[in-house]
């Protein structure tokens, strides 16, 4: 068998898998869940606001405050213990980018 007979039929096997991965994982599935009692459950927003070189975030209990510099390094990682947390910054001068959860700021540190 020839190198390029070889290479077409191994393509041939990963495109075949891959299109039945595809096919299988693009089926829905029903689950039926009864529920016995109704539970209601309130999410309040996250909010992430700066101030001169402190921080304040509420609703945000058991989460991390991750800040990252302008060249995408992680400078600080934070966890939240309490729902109303201010903290002092202690970071040099220049741009940072905070993120807390799915909630996310570009900000000015002066």
């Amino acid at each position: 068998m020839t190198k390029a007979k070889y290479t077409l039929l191994r393509m041939k096997k990963f495109w075949t898998i891959a299109l039945s991965l595809f096919l299988l994982g693009s089926v829905p599935t029903i689950a039926y869940v009864q529920m016995d009692e109704e539970v209601e459950v309130e999410m309040e927003a996250i909010t992430l606001s700066v101030q001169n070189n402190r921080v304040h975030i509420t609703n945000a209990e058991g989460k991390y405050l991750e800040i990252y510099n302008l060249t995408g390094v992680r400078v600080a990682r934070i966890r939240l213990d309490s729902n109303d947390k201010q903290l002092a910054l202690n970071l040099t001068k220049g741009y940072y980018i905070m993120k807390v959860d799915k909630v996310v700021r570009k900000v000015t540190i002066l």
